[in-house]
């Protein structure tokens, strides 16, 4: 599965992007300092520096992941986007 989270307009050269998971109220990270945390580290990727690509999901992985930037240089600082994940 392949979650987006896409920058528009930067005015910072190299935004923070960090991914966490949120499931029954925990929330833990899946990218952080520009690596993969936990179980993610052998089967999830970034592609083009914000996408996040799981392979081998299943029903755990069903939950709300959040994509969070942070670019210091630019009018909005931090923006940050839910999405949802439901594996059948």
């Amino acid at each position: 599965v392949e979650l987006s989270c896409i920058i528009k307009s930067i005015a910072t050269p190299d935004p923070r992007i960090e991914w966490k998971k949120i499931r029954d109220g925990e929330t833990s990270y899946v990218f952080f300092e520009n690596k993969m945390q936990g179980d993610f580290a052998t089967r999830a990727e970034i592609l083009s520096r914000t996408s996040l690509v799981i392979k081998n999901t299943t029903r755990m992985d069903t939950a709300t992941y959040r994509c969070e930037v942070a670019a210091p240089s630019d009018t909005k600082t931090i923006d940050e986007i839910n999405i949802q994940l439901t594996v059948q």
